[in-house]
């Protein structure tokens, strides 16, 4: 019950700062990792980001669903003062929640910390058990879908994004990282309409050119 609320209030917070969404681009007022557009087909895209630094929250869960609640409410309560300064840090989007590829091993959910704090941004306190991540510039192919991520048709999306980028890329140099697990992006509130949900699944991709 506890964790239903603090998302319901999180998302009520971001529907908040959202100005608008069109064409499949979701525009906010909240901030974004920086990236700059490699390709775009009609089906998946590439993107290079820039080095970012992300909040992390390891879950030893049975589903994506129960993963994703459960370490999002250990980040909720980190940017709402759990942390050594115990001030408000102010939200970011996407979360993401990136799926093991063997049952035994963890999800892990972070959010992303914003390009004001990333140079030491506050330690969450101890009992939160997270963890801070600096991620290099990297290459992610990413496919869109909407509705909602669930553990019903998360596995169908990476499938599809798997088989674009091996049509796409057949001969070339270019290498799929990490076939066998993926990271699932959010970005909208629980309550939008289905029609007007926004989700990605992302992949580590190499070899497109030198920085990629």
């Amino acid at each position: 019950m506890e964790t239903t609320q603090v998302c319901f209030l999180y998302y009520l917070s971001i529907a908040m700062c959202c100005c608008c969404q069109c064409c499949g681009n979701i525009v906010q007022a909240i901030e974004l990792p920086k990236y700059t557009m490699i390709l775009s087909e009609s089906d998946f895209q590439i993107r290079l980001y820039n080095e970012s630094s992300w909040m992390s929250a390891s879950v030893s869960g049975t589903s994506f669903e129960q993963s994703y609640k459960s370490g999002f409410h250990r980040l909720y309560q980190y940017i709402h003062g759990g942390n050594s300064n115990s001030s408000k840090i102010a939200f970011t989007a996407p979360v993401l929640t990136s799926v093991p590829s063997s049952p035994t091993d963890d999800y892990i959910v972070r959010g992303y910390v914003s390009a004001h704090f990333q140079g030491k941004p506050p330690l969450p306190n101890a009992e939160l058990k997270l963890q801070m991540e600096k991620w290099k510039t990297q290459c992610t192919a990413v496919r869109k879908f909407g509705g909602y991520a669930k553990d019903d048709n998360i596995n169908k999306e990476i499938e599809a994004l798997i088989t674009s980028l091996s049509k796409h890329f057949n001969g070339s140099s270019a290498t799929i990282q990490y076939t066998s697990s993926y990271t699932i992006a959010q970005y909208n509130a629980s309550y939008h309409n289905t029609t007007d949900r926004l989700n990605e699944v992302w992949i580590r991709v190499s070899g497109l050119r030198t920085d990629c």
